[in-house]
């Protein structure tokens, strides 16, 4: 929304800088974009007397002029413009100047007259769009001066961005409401009365709302003998600086009631209305109109028009119709000011791909008092611009009155919410200057919400414009005081604290966190050879891409792991916490969503080689997050079973933990990994979070003193046949239950090459750690221990040492 200073000076006396007035509306929730200063570049042109007007005498167009421009000498300057005469007072660019396009004025002869300078037309100055002849100025203007100061300019505009909620904030008005209430600076509409021709008979239109949920309100105004032509100099301006061009004084009104109060008009030649009456419907199925901007539209039953008594003459809210627009040769005028339902407007506007000014705002939601006022002001506007004549009677229609919310608010409420402490009189000075209806009798007060504030429903929305007008950044940061109270002490955590742990184990573990959609595409889950039973489609997906509710995290980290190989990464490390969705008809909202946690391990495993070992990521260290997941959630450690088949892992490792299964983990089916262009092995892990949560809370967590006493450590290595797995060795060793035992790793694993006829041998080496609590271990000691475990393996396993 673009703000021009002087314009929102004629509702409040703020005398500060664009700068000051920026800051202050930013920290209240209306962020600066910019500011922008439109007729800088033109600060150059001064006013001119055309003394002198002869014809060129080697050019049956151009003009030899004699100019008084305050420099002591007459100046000739040589002008093409069909307009200029003697005597007129006109913008002058001196030799030197350069012009908002970038052009330089320089000394020049035109068809042998030589030119000191030039005479601007509007669209040279950067004012309008006209260019069919010169800038003719006021005999009040003062000859030599520059042309900006004595033009009444909008020279500085802020450009502010208006969050969707604040809708009445889209127009000079709403934003004059803030800087008085951020300065405390009192708040003055300029009066201008309507004058109707009460000897006149009463001229209304009949209107029929067919549908009273999507127009609350309808009304309208004739006006009679209108003159059509461009609008007076400081009305074309000031909608040039605000970025609209500037039509004839009819539409132009239009536009600038809605810059300046916030409220949507339209105009309809009246002699062209048929039948003489408006209906406002939905339109037929597959039902015409052509727009204003010459397109024609095909509408749907959602589609809400504005209808004379046989036809569309109007997409209600959006745009109007070219068969009633107001044309040089109109003179009668209907002036429409109406209230539609916001999200009938965003519909049609975003299926049509058609955006205006008041579609924007109508989306967004106006306000319904002030819409009988703006179309008094906007018709006393157009009477005085056009010469027209405001019939009497206004025809209005309003099934759905407005009717303002009553809030409770707590003044002791707002302090413990917002942190400070707030005077009663302070919140009521800041309420009433919202324009609310405060009754502060007693500990809550009843709050009654202004028309132009629809946000405004609790008493939490209350609370935060108490807050912002205090000050959010004034409020000093303090740490909460450490909770001494012990009676919810032990409580389970809560699903947001256990997920958000999780995630700070992921980044602490070197991993990076993806977040994905939840709609992926039926073909994704079909290349996965995902089941299509229990799938969830999307009615009205955002693409065909994502017409469907994810099943598994999988296709998301497939899409990941293909966007980073296309940005040329060596080595990825993802995991993602999130939903999957599958159809449960016995859901309230038919899906279950059930929360998973997905890892993704592909290419290097180190970003660097030196001063690391060369070597991509592999099974082995996808288990090891998995078991440094389980010991992170204090959990033992997991039972791993090679499935015998899986949709797109091969091979496929089912994870257990104290008997139940809590997901899978393995490598991607090349064939499939071959499509999200991985070249290398894709390692792949999805386990269940539900049951993770239950198996964690349910964990019993035992505390002990940190060692006081070293450890010892002794390596043993035995060579396993390929019928002895790693965790039967491990299983033995920790059932034997050493008391000294502390600890068992596996640290190396040798695979020597196969010898035909031979079965492959490996050999596996395992760390011991042993300790004492309370004294240091021998070296005969550890040895000890050590043979116990060798001889064991031996004797149980088969195995050699």
């Amino acid at each position: 929304m673009l703000l021009s200073l002087s314009w929102l000076r004629e509702f409040t006396p703020y005398e500060g800088t664009a700068e000051a007035l920026g800051d202050r509306l930013t920290m209240l929730g209306l962020e600066l974009e910019d500011i922008r200063r439109p007729f800088d570049a033109i600060a150059p042109i001064v006013v001119g007397l055309v003394v002198a007007c002869e014809d060129h005498p080697q050019s049956d167009h151009l003009h030899v002029c004699k100019v008084d421009a305050g420099q002591g000498e007459l100046l000739d300057i040589v002008c093409g413009a069909p307009n200029v005469a003697e005597g007129q007072k006109v913008p002058v660019a001196l030799v030197g100047t350069t012009m908002p396009d970038g052009l330089v004025i320089k000394k020049a002869k035109l068809r042998g007259a030589p030119s000191f300078g030039m005479i601007c037309s509007e669209r040279e100055l950067g004012l309008t769009e006209d260019h069919a002849g010169i800038m003719v100025l006021p005999d009040s203007f003062e000859v030599g001066k520059p042309l900006v100061d004595q033009l009444v300019l909008d020279r500085e505009l802020l450009d502010i961005s208006v969050t969707p909620n604040r809708a009445d904030c889209l127009s000079v008005l709403g934003l004059a409401r803030e800087a008085a209430l951020a300065f405390n600076l009192p708040l003055n509409i300029p009066a201008l009365p309507l004058q109707v021709d009460e000897s006149a008979p009463q001229r209304l239109i009949p209107i029929d709302i067919e549908d009273p949920d999507l127009c609350r309100l309808y009304s309208g105004r004739v006006i009679t003998g209108a003159k059509i032509g461009p609008s007076p100099m400081r009305v074309r301006h000031r909608l040039h600086a605000m970025g609209v061009r500037p039509v004839s004084n009819i539409v132009d009104v239009t536009n600038y009631i809605l810059l300046e109060y916030g409220q949507p008009l339209h105009s309809f030649d009246l002699d062209k209305l048929e039948g003489g009456r408006i209906v406002v419907s939905r339109a037929q199925d597959g039902e015409k109109i052509t727009t204003l901007d010459g397109q024609e539209r095909i509408l749907t039953p959602q589609d809400l028009c504005i209808r004379d008594s046989s036809r569309a003459v109007a997409l209600a809210g959006v745009m109007g119709g070219l068969n009633t627009e107001i044309t040089a040769e109109s003179s009668n005028v209907f002036l429409e000011s109406a209230v539609f339902l916001p999200a009938a407007i965003r519909k049609t506007s975003r299926r049509l791909g058609l955006s205006s000014e008041s579609s924007y705002r109508f989306e967004r939601g106006i306000d319904q008092q002030r819409t009988v006022w703006a179309l008094d002001r906007a018709c006393a506007m157009m009477a005085a611009l056009s010469g027209g004549t405001v019939q009497p009677g206004l025809s209005v229609s309003e099934p759905r009155p407005f009717k303002a919310a009553s809030i409770d608010f707590r003044p002791a409420r707002a302090n413990a919410l917002l942190g400070v402490t707030l005077t009663p009189e302070f919140d009521q000075t800041v309420l009433t200057g919202m324009g609310c209806t405060v009754d502060a009798s007693g500990d809550v007060w009843r709050v009654g919400q202004p028309s132009w504030r629809p946000d405004l429903t609790r008493e939490a929305d209350l609370i935060e414009e108490v807050g912002r007008v205090h000050g959010l950044d004034t409020i000093a940061p303090e740490l909460p005081p450490v909770c001494r109270d012990l009676a919810h002490a032990g409580e389970p955590e809560s699903r947001f604290a256990f997920w958000l742990r999780l995630k700070h184990w992921g980044a602490g573990l070197g991993l990076n966190e993806a977040v994905n959609y939840s709609f992926v595409g039926h073909k994704d889950l079909d290349h996965l050879g995902l089941p299509r039973e229990g799938r969830i489609s999307i009615m009205n997906p955002l693409s065909a891409e994502q017409d469907a509710l994810r099943t598994a995290l999988a296709p998301g980290l497939l899409h990941d792991l293909r966007n980073n190989l296309a940005q040329g990464a060596q080595g990825l490390r993802f995991f993602e916490l999130a939903h999957t969705f599958e159809a449960d008809a016995a859901s309230e909202t038919t899906a279950r969503e059930t929360g998973m946690l997905g890892v993704l391990l592909y290419g290097s495993r180190f970003d660097t080689a030196w001063p690391q070992a060369e070597g991509d990521m592999d099974y082995m260290d996808l288990k090891g997050i998995v078991e440094n997941l389980m010991r992170f959630l204090h959990l033992p450690a997991p039972v791993c079973t090679l499935a015998a088949e899986h949709p797109f892992l091969l091979p496929c490792v089912e994870v257990a933990v104290d008997g139940r299964a809590v997901g899978v983990m393995g490598r991607v089916k090349p064939a499939m990994a071959d499509e999200f262009h991985a070249r290398k092995d894709v390692w792949l892990a999805e386990l269940n979070l539900e049951i993770l949560r239950e198996l964690h809370d349910a964990a019993q967590v035992r505390f002990r003193p940190l060692p006081v006493y070293p450890p010892v450590r002794r390596d043993i290595t035995v060579m396993a046949g390929p019928g002895l797995t790693v965790s039967a060795v491990m299983s033995h060793v920790r059932g034997l239950a050493l008391p000294l035992l502390e600890d068992l790793v596996l640290v190396d694993c040798f695979e020597p090459k196969a010898v035909e006829g031979q079965d492959a041998v490996r050999n596996l080496t395992f760390r011991l750690t042993f300790r004492h609590a309370d004294r240091t271990l021998k070296d005969a000691e550890v040895d000890k221990e050590r043979e116990k475990v060798a001889q064991s393996l031996v004797a149980a396993l088969g195995v050699k040492v």
